[in-house]
């Protein structure tokens, strides 16, 4: 993916910062604790070393807002390592970026075709932008109840009933690491004279092996953001925003960026950003290569257990109507087809054992590996596992209630009447909290969202559904923690007793 390039093996910020560091020079500048010198001493031994380098925009440095020097030949590096033509450092992770583009294309009342299992700072930024959404669902695997990818044929009927939908915005891969081939999209999107923005937060290492995924990027899509901290090397909260294309505007974009993101961003976030693109520049594949191997070692330990399956399974490109076109080997779901032991005791278990999980859905665990993780790392889980399974066939027992028939996501239409989301009128409807059985057919008053994934169950001013509310009561009494709601510990719903908030 990567083109030859003289500078691709330097990182140039992270090796200015470095050279500020051996002037030794006095810091007249913030911030206060001084490259680590007014640490207390317990912290030393921890944050001494990064805060040696935690610089601010001083001379030699440059400055992320206004990128002249090392930071802007980082970007461009990163651009031509993942396929850009512009790329766009990020120190508030895939979030800032997902509010950028979302700012960008939209004004208040615009109208955009929207993926309805999006992450929630999509509607943030929706909401910041005063825009309208029309949601599309996704399908859905028959078995697990996980969420897949868009049907083409939704789009085009969703462009049909919207013409005037200004862009389709795409979560592609999802949390599981389920992806749809993304160059029809483009096509019709671009045909239409519209955009396709694609949430990638989970695909920073796509198309670096042939073994994984291509990018968005390069299936067409006009603007892209990464988590460049969940699946590769950069510290927590960087990022990368990508761009290709007329279509973008590039100037609201930077403008956006610049409000969204700290005066003050973290160097050391953008020097890891840095030190990430410079690892998939010059041995991205092979760094990918030697994971993969411990992957494919990982799914085979873990199906000779019988006990769990493995989702998606090795060859699985659909499941009932579920839509499993691309997956990505780094990240695997596992379960008890057999419900003898649920996804919340399965990840408990786990963690019991030093084996801390992603997340779990009540039914399915999901583990996520990336290259970094070793071999030892892989035999320590199979062997917990294997202690489970043996455990389990020794109870020889299951669940009271077959937790497949109802952990399945709530029914959505598959397109949605435009939803306004504009922060100024949003929350000014006059609310009242009651118990989930009275809020079923009432519009909700808050945003509720199970974390993670991060995915909004509801939005402010959507109808309570029954099978929404099933939904929620069944992750409450698996533990799952809620976002923007006491709901996991009441049982209780905001939701509006007059009109504001509706759509």
């Amino acid at each position: 993916m990567c083109s030859v390039h003289l500078q691709k093996a330097r990182a140039p910020l992270f090796e200015a910062m470095v050279a500020h560091h051996a002037t030794k020079s006095i810091s007249l500048h913030v911030p206060g604790h001084k490259s680590g010198q007014g640490l207390l001493e317990e912290g030393t031994s921890f944050l001494q070393s990064i805060m040696s380098i935690d610089y601010t925009e001083i001379t030699g440095l440059d400055d992320l807002h206004h990128p002249e020097g090392v930071i802007r030949e980082a970007e461009q590096l990163a651009a031509e390592c993942f396929g850009a033509e512009e790329t766009y450092f990020l120190v508030g992770g895939s979030t800032v970026g997902n509010l950028a583009m979302i700012g960008a294309i939209c004004q208040r009342d615009d109208l955009i075709l929207v993926q309805r299992n999006v992450h929630k700072s999509v509607i943030h930024g929706l909401m910041l932008a005063g825009a309208q959404a029309v949601f599309l669902a996704p399908e859905v695997d028959e078995e697990t109840g996980v969420a897949t990818g868009l049907l083409i044929e939704v789009v085009k009927q969703a462009i049909e009933q919207y013409p005037t939908a200004k862009a389709l915005f795409i979560t592609n891969p999802n949390y599981y690491g389920i992806g749809t081939d993304l160059k029809p999209f483009a096509e019709l999107m671009h045909e239409k004279g519209k955009l396709l923005l694609v949430d990638e937060a989970h695909g920073a290492h796509f198309g670096f092996h042939e073994e994984v995924p291509v990018s968005a990027l390069s299936q067409g899509a006009d603007a892209v953001v990464q988590s460049t901290h969940k699946m590769l090397t950069a510290m927590t909260m960087g990022a990368m925003l990508h761009v290709q294309g007329p279509r973008i505007n590039r100037k609201a974009l930077r403008q956006l960026l610049a409000m969204l993101q700290s005066s003050s961003p973290s160097y050391p976030i953008m020097a890891s950003l840095d030190l990430a693109r410079k690892r998939m520049h010059t041995e991205g594949q092979a760094w990918l290569e030697q994971g993969l191997h411990i992957m494919k070692e990982f799914r085979e330990g873990v199906e000779a257990l019988q006990c769990l399956r493995v989702y998606p399974r090795e060859n699985q490109q659909s499941s009932g109507t579920g839509v499993v076109e691309t997956r990505d080997p780094f990240k695997i779901a596992i379960y008890d087809p057999n419900y003898r032991i649920s996804g919340a005791e399965l990840k408990e278990r786990l963690e019991a054992k030093g084996c801390f999980v992603e997340m779990t859905d009540g039914y399915l665990v999901l583990l996520v590996f990336s290259p970094a993780n070793s071999r030892e790392d892989m035999l320590r889980v199979v062997q917990v596992l294997s202690n489970i399974c043996l455990d389990i066939t020794n109870r020889k027992q299951e669940l009271q209630a077959p937790i497949s028939n109802i952990i399945k996501l709530p029914t959505y239409t598959p397109i949605s009447s435009p939803i306004r989301f504009d922060h100024r009128v949003l929350f000014q409807g006059t609310t009242q909290m009651v118990n989930i059985e009275e809020a079923i057919g009432k519009r909700s008053g808050e945003m509720v969202i199970p974390y993670p994934p991060g995915i909004p169950y509801l939005y402010p001013g959507e109808v309570i559904t029954a099978s929404v509310a099933e939904a929620l009561v069944f992750l409450a009494r698996q533990g799952i923690r809620f976002q923007g709601t006491n709901f996991g510990q009441t049982y209780k719903l905001t939701i509006y007793t007059d009109h504001e908030g509706t759509s």
